[in-house]
């Protein structure tokens, strides 16, 4: 897949939405009563990205505050779902030893993960930054990944909703009512290609987390660390 290509058509498919109001609002993002959790292997961006990511947003929050817009400790980039977040599933339905062996056995030879945060895209009930790995290494770690648990007995559920290709970060939800369809489209228009920094995988988390992965309702599983050359 053509990462550009790919974010170019999101974004351009989803303006067009915005502009007729005909994007999504989610509705659970304020229900006590969500209870959709699931098990995600993630990294995270480092400090400087996230201090350019809200200088961003605070750009955004200009327009629309009444949206919903990501902390920092919540903003990640998705390795691989591995169980995702349905009702009812909780932590003593998962035996950590088991999953962490097959992590560690794809993580063999795999030394440096490399991700450049470029430009804005939109989907049609959020706003993204697009990142862009520097070479293959994160497609090979999920293909390995996908490999080891489908020969495995393990309960998961890896690309059942779809497959995951990118390396982007979602850092808005639409909550509400969009009330300047316009300005929203313009500031994300300013920032489709801005250079929101670059970073070099230092560790992979394996997390128990809700749908929007909230700092509040996230268990940390494990950690894996990558050695650099």
């Amino acid at each position: 897949m053509n990462l550009s290509e790919h974010y170019n058509e999101l974004f351009n498919t989803s303006s067009e939405l915005i502009l007729s109001e005909n994007y999504a609002i989610d509705t659970k993002l304020n229900d006590d009563s969500d209870n959709r959790f699931g098990i995600t292997l993630l990294v995270r961006p480092s400090e400087e990205i996230k201090t350019n990511i809200q200088a961003f947003l605070k750009e955004l929050k200009k327009t629309g505050p009444e949206q919903y817009y990501y902390p920092d400790s919540d903003i990640h980039i998705t390795v691989l779902s591995i169980i995702s977040c349905h009702d009812g599933f909780t932590l003593d339905k998962f035996s950590m030893s088991e999953y962490v062996e097959i992590i560690e056995k794809s993580l063999v030879d795999v030394n440096q993960i490399e991700i450049n945060y470029r430009g804005v895209t939109l989907s049609p009930s959020a706003i993204m930054i697009q990142g862009f790995p520097s070479d293959e290494s994160l497609n090979i770690l999920r293909d390995r990944l996908r490999d080891n648990f489908k020969k495995s007995s393990l309960n998961q559920s890896i690309d059942s909703r779809y497959s995951i290709t990118t390396a982007h970060s979602t850092v808005m939800r639409f909550q509400k009512k969009i009330e300047n369809p316009k300005k929203l489209i313009e500031i994300t228009g300013k920032f489709r290609n801005h250079d929101f920094g670059k970073f070099t995988v230092d560790k992979i988390e394996l997390v128990y987390n809700d749908w929007y992965q909230r700092e509040k309702n996230t268990v940390k599983l494990c950690d894996f660390y990558l050695k650099h050359f």
